[in-house]
């Protein structure tokens, strides 16, 4: 099943941005090739980018808060463990202490480094990091996998609070949600969201083999998908065959 996620509003947006660029930066650093860990490093000031948001480093303490009030409120139900409970309410404490330590926004630490800032000045440019250009950049890419390895776990670092953080909520809001099988008639597919919730985050699953991708749109009243399929020409055309698929509306 492919899994397709739709954010809601613009925090979420942000979160599933970041969490996309962390993948990334994890996969391309456990490798050994130089060109990998160009972009592993292109994808440390992509990171930098989106976390120069002023407001980013308090909305993500203000969810870890929010969210540990939520927890706490369960304590006493005889239907919720204990020891689960305290195990994820350490968890938020941990990652709001960690970004709470944090000077500045995510990553202003490396912006001292003159070095990355060179680099990060001219890794936009295409063909702007040629050996010509930043031969002291060129050097290090020289240099045996481990050490380069090393030097990105390092500038990285600074990182880590907010990518965890970022996981944790991500996690916690798409366990929120129950899936249910619906069908897209002719294509097309409309469900009213029940008043009184507020929704961040919709999830579909769809099969493969059906060869359909789904267009999501959706606001606080009401969540469409329209069905496209790939059509000789690359263009996607919008298909008129019934398919079902699997939706999770998470808040």
């Amino acid at each position: 099943m492919i899994l397709y996620e739709y954010p809601f509003n613009e925090r979420i947006r942000t979160y599933l941005r970041l969490e996309h660029l962390f993948r990334r930066l994890g996969e391309l650093v456990s490798r050994v090739s130089p060109l990998d860990h160009h972009y592993a490093l292109a994808t440390i000031f992509e990171v930098m980018d989106v976390a120069a948001r002023a407001d980013l480093k308090s909305d993500v303490m203000k969810d870890l808060d929010k969210q540990k009030g939520v927890l706490n409120a369960y304590r006493g139900n005889p239907g919720v463990s204990e020891a689960v409970l305290d195990e994820v309410v350490s968890k938020l404490d941990a990652c709001f202490s960690a970004l709470n330590n944090l000077a500045g926004k995510a990553g202003q630490s490396l912006t001292e480094n003159d070095w990355l800032m060179s680099i990060r000045s001219r890794i936009g440019i295409p063909g702007g990091t040629c050996e010509f250009d930043l031969p002291a950049y060129y050097a290090w890419q020289q240099l045996d996998p481990p050490t380069r390895q090393a030097d990105l776990a390092r500038w990285s670092k600074p990182l880590a609070p907010l990518a965890e953080s970022i996981h944790l909520l991500l996690r916690m809001l798409r366990d929120s949600g129950s899936a249910q099988k619906v069908m897209a008639v002719a294509g097309q597919f409309q469900q009213t969201l029940p008043q009184g919730r507020t929704f961040q985050l919709l999830r579909l699953r769809i099969d493969p083999a059906l060869r359909l991708v789904p267009e999501i749109s959706g606001n606080r009243l009401m969540v469409s998908v329209r069905l496209m399929k790939q059509e000789g020409s690359d263009k996607l055309q919008p298909s008129t065959d019934s398919a079902g698929f699997e939706l999770t509306l998470c808040s």
